[in-house]
């Protein structure tokens, strides 16, 4: 921000959030926090939104039954 970016987003994979975690999210100048529910929140904030990973692993389960691969479930098909 010191350096004029108009907003600071975050993301990460497993929001191990503790001690003062939620405090200083919520008192930094972070616009918004992505996490995954890999891990359950503790608590709420406006800051921070929640995806689900339900639908890879529910994949990831499915294609090991199948004896399919799950490296395939990452590659984008799109590029």
């Amino acid at each position: 921000m010191e350096k004029g970016a108009k907003s600071v987003k975050a993301m990460l994979t497993h929001p191990v959030l503790s001690g003062n975690a939620y405090e200083n999210i919520n008192n930094s100048q972070i616009s918004e926090l992505i996490v995954t529910d890999s891990i359950p929140l503790q608590h709420q904030s406006d800051k921070i939104q929640v995806l689900s990973c339900a639908k890879l692993f529910a994949r990831a389960i499915r294609n090991t039954h199948e004896y399919k691969s799950i490296a395939a479930l990452f590659v984008d098909k799109n590029i």
